[in-house]
């Protein structure tokens, strides 16, 4: 055979799997295969920039901050700090929250929702749980909030007593693809004669009236429940539906779902004024995978279920390889995902935070991971470009090596995987995000 055709077959067929690899990388998000991908400006196309995050499709290029007098970029080191990057720091950055924050201390009745989004970071509700209890303190409120159908660390949850049954199936972020319609928390339940029951471990009150209702998709008919063994009959006629089940001094519910076709996404617990605090937690995910859910579904669950400000945290999941460097391609691929969640819920204030730190083996001794500060600054840059706040978990738990510190500290404070903070650490973390929050309250005064 002649050799140039052999040559020539090979570079089509080359070229070819090169081609399948890229846009099974862009589509699916893989960041191993990221830095070679054929077809990277058919995923970051479309995106205006102003930092130049998604200016070109190198990866390898820097991150260009575009200067504007009134901002200062460099404010994103700063410990202890939420930032909207304004060089006028005596001005609050979650201005409309902490606006909603004073109506509520002044003895307006209203509700105040925080969407708490992340990895295993926060899983078991850890840091948030402590966001909540000290938030209701300050400015009222009750309930754990939102609780899915299942979850895989339900007994190591403090806040509920979570029970359910095994039959439930489980649509999510990773598993079973059908990913348009999947709840904020990554997952969709269908029930077949399955049941889950909740018991909220974070109401003190026991004269508090608690709302207990079921969050869910479409029905094409009226589906019959079981509520704590009573039949009830619900109509889920939108495309994501809040049906409030029980408002009483009750705080705990089980419900009983024996209909496949209904999309069951967990149940609620809340008080009718005050703040309510929800933990969607996803372990081993980096914060992209939202750029899959339709953007009409999040529209109508920001409808039925708005937020008034939205805490984005990831990062940890990105660090996987200790000698990492270069994370300008998660802000290409994570720049629409964002976009996409301030879009869905435009009432809502957007707290981008950073990783919390994490340590690798360098020669025989643990340290912050290399890539940490490049990281950090990436995630800075897409709050930067989406016009949202900032805050640094990094510079404010210590810095370079704290996670090491923690993890040596009597009592620990963080596993020694030298990645996750344990209860004790999620605690003061929590402690210090809420001490951010409320310097940034009492802002508030100044602008008046």
């Amino acid at each position: 055979m002649n050799s140039n055709f052999r040559v020539r077959n090979f570079v089509l067929i080359s070229v070819a799997l090169y081609l399948v690899l890229s846009l099974i990388a862009g589509y699916f998000n893989w960041p191993d295969l990221r830095r070679v991908n054929l077809v990277a400006n058919v995923f970051t196309s479309g995106n205006p920039d102003s930092t130049g995050i998604a200016a070109t499709s190198d990866t390898t290029a820097p991150i260009v901050i575009q200067k504007i007098a009134s901002k200062d970029f460099n404010l994103y080191k700063r410990a202890n700090l939420i930032t909207s990057f304004n060089s006028d720091t005596t001005k609050p950055s979650l201005y409309s929250f902490v606006q909603k924050l004073h109506e509520l201390k002044s003895g307006k009745k209203r509700k105040i929702r925080i969407g708490y989004f992340g990895d295993s970071m926060i899983e078991g509700d850890l840091l948030s749980q402590t966001l909540r209890k000290l938030m209701q303190g300050e400015f009222g409120g009750a309930g754990v909030g939102f609780v899915p159908v299942s979850t895989p660390n339900a007994g190591s949850r403090a806040t509920v007593i979570h029970t359910f049954s095994n039959g439930w199936e489980d649509e999510n972020f990773k598993e079973n693809s059908r990913k348009d319609n999947l709840y904020l928390s990554g997952h969709t339940f269908h029930g077949n004669d399955d049941w889950f029951r909740v018991k909220d471990q974070t109401v003190k009150d026991s004269s508090a009236i608690i709302e207990k209702s079921l969050l869910c998709g479409t029905s094409g008919n009226a589906v019959t429940v079981m509520v704590d063994g009573t039949s009830q009959t619900i109509h889920p006629v939108g495309i994501f539906n809040r049906i409030p089940l029980r408002n009483d001094v009750s705080t705990a519910i089980k419900i009983a779902i024996n209909d496949e076709s209904l999309p069951v996404y967990g149940v609620s617990f809340e008080s009718a004024s005050g703040i309510i605090v929800d933990n969607f937690t996803f372990r081993g995910i980096t914060g992209v995978e939202y750029n899959k859910i339709d953007s009409n579904f999040l529209k109508a669950v920001a409808e039925g279920n708005p937020y008034d400000l939205i805490i984005f945290q990831y990062g940890v999941n990105l660090m996987f390889r200790p000698n990492d460097m270069n994370f300008n391609w998660y802000a290409k691929i994570a720049l629409p995902a964002i976009k996409k969640l301030k879009a869905a819920f435009p009432q809502a204030d957007f707290l981008m935070t950073s990783t919390a730190d994490r340590a690798f083996n360098y020669g025989g001794e643990y340290k912050s991971a290399v890539g940490i500060d490049t990281l950090i600054k990436v995630q800075a840059s897409l709050a930067y470009e989406t016009g949202s706040i900032f805050y640094n978990h990094f510079e404010t738990m210590g810095g370079h090596d704290a996670i090491v510190r923690w993890a040596a500290a009597t009592p620990s404070l963080a596993n020694k995987d030298y990645v996750h903070p344990n209860a004790r650490g999620a605690d003061i973390l929590g402690h210090y995000l809420f001490e951010a929050i409320m310097k940034d309250y009492h802002k508030l005064n100044h602008t008046k």
